[in-house]
């Protein structure tokens, strides 16, 4: 049996929002997994720590956080709406904020140990040619360990096609505006009947699988020779 259009809707916006959560995280995820893997510096623990405080965090947590920052309660949302007319809160921006919060973590690990893998002597060969540090960086270092950049990448938009307690609390359960596949299912099995339950979670095992599996070949592909 076909998704009906409510389905396909739900379907399409985590598609979106993990589209939107993964692009707009990567530029910092590639800075934070250099940084990680290449420099030593007093503090380093409290980046490592914050970077990772989602991975342990109930998610519920992470989106009663993001609610307390980017809500209308909070001075950071109240002057988001009333000096750029901007709500974040329960839209489905808020959505993408969630997912790209619990997704770092795992895209600045895979990164990391990609960035651990170039060999530096590399990097100093090309600046001993002239290159400045952004241009060995940019030629050298990121070409090598874009395997890695990229499974980081599917990774995290994986991780965020599955998304729940984060989103449900900083973003709500709005049909049609919010309601991403993983809220699709939930309120389906709390529905009378709930038949669209198993359909909901066929199509949330497929793109799961499909992305892991994604992951994984890249990941594979770049530390092949």
């Amino acid at each position: 049996m076909g998704l009906s259009n409510a389905e396909w809707t739900a379907v399409a916006l985590s598609v979106r929002v993990a589209l939107v959560a993964m692009l707009t995280s990567l530029p910092f995820g590639v800075a934070v997994g250099w940084l990680l893997a290449r420099r030593e510096f007093h503090g380093k623990w409290l980046i490592e720590t914050l970077v990772n405080l989602t991975l342990v965090l109930p998610p519920v947590v992470t989106g009663y956080l993001l609610l307390r920052m980017f809500g209308r309660q909070s001075w950071f949302g109240a002057w988001l709406e009333g000096t750029l007319g901007i709500q974040i809160a329960f839209t489905w921006w808020a959505a993408a904020i969630a997912s790209a919060a619990l997704g770092f973590p795992l895209m600045v690990r895979a990164i990391r140990l990609a960035f651990r893998g170039v060999d530096t002597r590399l990097e100093e060969a090309a600046r001993s040619l002239g290159s400045s540090p952004f241009d060995a960086f940019w030629r050298v270092s990121l070409p090598l360990a874009r395997g890695g950049v990229i499974a980081g990448a599917v990774l995290a938009f994986a991780r965020s096609l599955g998304e729940f307690g984060a989103t449900i609390t900083f973003a709500g359960n709005i049909p049609g505006a919010t309601q991403t596949l993983p809220l699709a299912v939930f309120s389906e099995m709390n529905r009378a009947g709930g038949d669209g339950t198993l359909r909901l979670a066929v199509v949330s095992v497929v793109l799961a699988a499909a992305a892991l599996a994604s992951s994984e070949w890249l990941e594979r592909r770049g530390a092949g020779p």
